[in-house]
């Protein structure tokens, strides 16, 4: 299989958790597209779920698709978050952010009672780093802020350059307003540690570290699809 089919794969296995009456969180990206697309096929089949979109992207994506949302300020206890990764390891730790929703898509993860992310082979690592860490931060005193972070960061050991994410010529805005610093340490060996110390730092809004979070991964591979976790 190629990178995109083991992304529909792994969305595909993903379905095996879902419930009739459920309410789900949707993910942002890539492959949380493809677990949309085929929620959808099972809406239209007539499975009965309310959702809760992390991007404007998504939630596109879903209603043009039929399926049912709903906001956590209606539902803010959820049964189950499906979304995609940037990176993930053999703990279920996560580097998340890339197409710019790690804050919405934190806070419906937080809000679920289980997360099932589904990815490729290449996510699955040994180390996490080698994916840009996005590190979402006010617009205000950005500099000021993106100095404090190489310093909390190499206090924690990790080194390399921090850049701010571009949209064009202009900077990327997420769908809160706020910008992102897209970290290129390499290796983070410490990812508790890290993210604590990014937390502390005024301006950081949240990071792309998914710790504690994720129950499941569902990994599909050349040679087929393998759960890391808990299976449905």
């Amino acid at each position: 299989m190629d990178a995109d089919s083991q992304k529909h794969a792994a969305a595909r296995r993903a379905l095996d958790y879902v419930r009739p009456g459920m309410k789900l969180g949707l993910g942002t990206g890539s492959t949380a597209a493809k677990f949309v697309a085929l929620l959808g096929e099972r809406v239209a089949a007539g499975l009965e779920v309310v959702c809760v979109p992390t991007s404007t992207a998504t939630a596109q994506q879903a209603e043009a698709l039929g399926i049912a949302l709903t906001t956590l300020e209606v539902e803010p206890e959820l049964d189950l978050t499906v979304d995609g990764a940037d990176e993930l390891d053999d703990q279920l730790r996560l580097i998340k952010g890339g197409g710019g929703a790690l804050l919405r898509e934190k806070i419906v993860a937080a809000s679920s009672a289980r997360m099932v992310v589904i990815a490729d082979a290449s996510k699955h690592v040994a180390t996490l780093g080698a994916f840009p860490l996005p590190v979402e931060i006010l617009p205000f005193g950005w500099k000021s802020t993106r100095l404090r972070v190489g310093r909390a960061a190499s206090a924690c050991g990790c080194t390399g350059d921090i850049v701010l994410r571009q949209a064009g010529s202009e900077p990327f805005i997420t769908d809160n307003g706020n910008y992102i610093l897209d970290c290129a340490f390499g290796r983070i060996t410490a990812p508790e540690k890290l993210a604590l110390a990014l937390a502390q730092i005024p301006g950081v809004v949240e990071t792309g570290l998914f710790l504690g979070l994720a129950d499941a991964a569902i990994v599909a591979g050349p040679a087929g699809v393998a759960i890391i976790g808990e299976s449905p």
